[in-house]
């Protein structure tokens, strides 16, 4: 019994970690502006090209 306690404590505690790290990783998601998002496109598109 008590090894299914443990079990349990460490799923929940598994279970809210990644909550937290998706919260985490929206948060950042939520800030970059669509005019930020355009401007690395168009950083990486500028790379490519000077590539080939």
């Amino acid at each position: 019994m008590k090894l299914w306690k443990i079990l349990g404590i460490a799923g929940l505690t598994g279970v809210a970690a990644t909550g937290a790290i998706l919260a985490r990783d929206q948060r950042k998601r939520a800030q970059v502006t669509p005019d930020d998002v355009r401007r690395k496109l168009h950083e990486r598109l500028a790379e490519l090209d000077g590539q080939r």
